[in-house]
């Protein structure tokens, strides 16, 4: 009877151990780690200690709502070239003529917090004779239809055929015809969002700043007079 008893209770700790071995197989590294730690291992042991760093991945920026550093740089050496006929420098507009017209591409920066709005302009047809939705080239020409490169201080308002608009009045020699060529800030219906889903891209202005109708309200209030726009194709 007392052996049939030590039987019992061998085949017991045969079968706890073998569970026991079979619950660290089930985790990896259990085994050996209770060798390299020389004790029974504890709840703590099979618990990372911190969080593992997540992999480190770079993401490239290609935001069309995102100033491009060489173009911003440029605009700024513009703003301090032209300081003194710039009545206000807490704010300017830069027109990324680089960009495609489907693209918000007429970038309104605040220069003390460093946050931009980003909206839709047209170019000039002149500087895109075959409507591919990207400028070709810049012109200063009376009668080309182009649009001009330079900085541009914003001047009064007026109603013209196109509605409320705004002259400019060029401060560089690629844009000093800007106020007689009456190249300014205007809205137009080819200039709207609508125009991207149709045909891919925007109509075309005849040299002025084309914006869409919803949005000459926030594009009159950003530039008000006195405010430098910069527009470049780098």
């Amino acid at each position: 009877m007392h052996d049939d008893h030590g039987h019992v209770r061998e085949r017991r700790a045969l079968l706890k151990n073998g569970l026991v071995l079979a619950g660290a197989l089930a985790v990896p590294g259990t085994v050996s780690a209770t060798t390299r730690l020389g004790r029974p291992l504890t709840a703590r042991d099979l618990k990372p200690m911190s969080q593992p760093p997540l992999p480190r991945t770079t993401v490239a920026v290609t935001s069309p709502k995102v100033v491009r550093p060489d173009l911003l740089r440029q605009a700024m050496a513009s703003l301090s070239r032209h300081g003194s006929r710039i009545q206000h420098h807490d704010r300017i507009a830069i027109a990324d003529f680089a960009a495609a017209s489907g693209k918000p591409r007429f970038h309104f920066v605040d220069l003390a917090s460093g946050r931009s709005t980003s909206l839709l302009v047209a170019h000039g047809s002149g500087s895109d004779p075959a409507h591919t939705g990207y400028l070709e080239r810049f012109s200063n020409r009376f009668g080309s239809n182009a649009s001009s490169e330079g900085a541009f201080v914003t001047d009064d308002y007026y109603v013209g055929k196109h509605g409320r608009s705004q002259r400019l009045i060029g401060l560089d020699p690629t844009n000093d015809n800007a106020l007689d060529r009456a190249i300014v800030v205007h809205s137009a219906w080819y200039a709207n969002k609508d125009m991207i889903e149709t045909h891919g891209m925007l109509g075309r202005s005849q040299g002025c700043f084309a914006v869409g109708e919803r949005d000459l309200d926030q594009v009159f209030a950003r530039l008000g007079t006195g405010r430098m726009i910069y527009a470049a194709k780098v």
